[in-house]
């Protein structure tokens, strides 16, 4: 595992990382997946040290199916914040570490390229990046800005 004071955003502590571990591996438990049985669990930490979670639910028309990851964003945006300073997602998935989806990682670098990221295991161990590096060539708001010049 490494050591959450490595986080190149906003630093959290090491209470702080434990939690938001905790949190998203707790919400893979609440996951709705009767399809895919694949369960997903979401936090994230904002800059005023809020969390919110999130898990995917599932839907049998499955382009209606939302995915852990946004869950929490729209509801800490439903809360109110929209600076969120790290995020962790744990999945089924033992062998690796899994980023998250395309649609997923379009909508983290909405909210900060610069935000830390966790894959995190089951067994809690975790992978910590940058949401930068999960999408290089990223179009962002500050495309928006260029592309209006």
């Amino acid at each position: 595992m490494e050591s959450a004071s490595s986080t190149k955003n906003k630093k959290i502590t090491d209470d702080q990382l434990k939690e938001l571990i905790d949190k998203a591996m707790g919400m893979r438990e609440k996951a709705y997946c009767p399809y895919s049985k694949f369960r997903v669990g979401a936090a994230l930490l904002t800059h005023n040290n809020r969390f919110y979670t999130g898990c995917n639910v599932e839907n049998a028309s499955y382009g209606l199916t939302v995915c852990a990851e946004r869950v929490a964003i729209y509801n800490a945006v439903a809360g109110g914040d929209t600076e969120i300073s790290a995020m962790a997602v744990c999945c089924d998935i033992k062998g690796k570490f899994q980023g998250p989806c395309g649609a997923c990682r379009q909508v983290l670098v909405e909210f900060g390229e610069d935000m830390t990221f966790f894959c995190v295991k089951p067994d809690g161990t975790y992978q910590e990046m940058v949401v930068r590096d999960l999408m290089p060539m990223a179009f962002t708001p500050s495309s928006l800005a260029e592309a209006a010049d």
